[in-house]
């Protein structure tokens, strides 16, 4: 496994699936992991329980991602404390489903909100601080159904694809700093992202997976630090799909 030992690790929707798996799988690779949750201190503190046995080397902050100022503080404090960060996870994701002609506009807007802007809020500050050592790792968790499109999934689709879109902008922008630009595209994993799908949806999506299975947290942890670590230096403006053959 490569190691992480020294490097600090951001990942916003950290406390829950996937972002909980990507936290301790950083974790357990010896990085300083800082982890954002959105709303839900529960879980929140009970990952914190969760991960006592890494003392220290775990932060969760609430902060909403969608929000300019709240996320310039957060970086504000992590300079204070740090200097700089190596790795940049955007993970933090939320889905409003609805058929388009019935969506309402703060259904729209709450999606790309936290999907995109929230990115973009991340990336923005993280770029910052990483271009003062020359260095850093920004990973965006976007979907399959970027290019897939499903029905009743606008808003989310776009978010995500919006996400591609940016990736590969800014990969040019700062490769020059030796700052690499990347997405992991998980298609349908087993988390809590799904608890809302009725059994026959579920039971649809599974039968749309060529390996007839979702998806483990682990697994996309283990694709995104891949492309964290120093065998992926020459690895980026892509997408690394997760999801079973979709």
């Amino acid at each position: 496994m490569t190691t992480f030992i020294d490097q600090k690790v951001v990942v916003t929707g950290a406390s829950r699936g996937i972002g909980r798996a990507i936290s301790l799988a950083f974790l357990e690779a010896g990085a300083q992991v800082i982890g954002i949750y959105g709303g839900n201190s529960d879980a929140a503190q009970a990952f914190a329980q969760e991960c006592d046995q890494f003392g220290d080397r775990l932060q969760l902050h609430q902060c909403d991602v969608a929000d300019s100022t709240q996320v310039a503080n957060f970086f504000q404090q992590i300079e204070e404390q740090f200097d700089t960060i190596d790795v940049l996870i955007n993970n933090a994701g939320i889905r409003r489903d609805g058929l388009l002609a019935l969506m309402d506009s703060t259904d729209w807007q709450q999606v790309i909100d936290v999907n995109l802007t929230g990115t973009f809020n991340m990336s923005k500050q993280a770029v910052l601080l990483m271009m003062k050592h020359k260095y850093g790792r920004i990973i965006n968790i976007t979907s399959p159904v970027a290019h897939l499109g499903f029905a009743g999934q606008t808003n989310y689709a776009a978010s995500k694809a919006g996400q591609i879109g940016m990736t590969r902008s800014l990969a040019k922008e700062t490769a020059r700093k030796k700052i690499t630009v990347n997405c992991v595209s998980p298609g349908f994993i087993a988390t809590d992202f799904l608890d809302d799908l009725s059994d026959e949806q579920l039971a649809a999506y599974k039968n749309l997976v060529p390996m007839r299975r979702f998806g483990r947290p682990e697994e996309v942890a283990d694709a995104v630090l891949f492309l964290a670590g120093p065998q992926a230096s020459y690895i980026t403006g892509t997408v690394l799909e997760v999801n079973g053959g979709l």
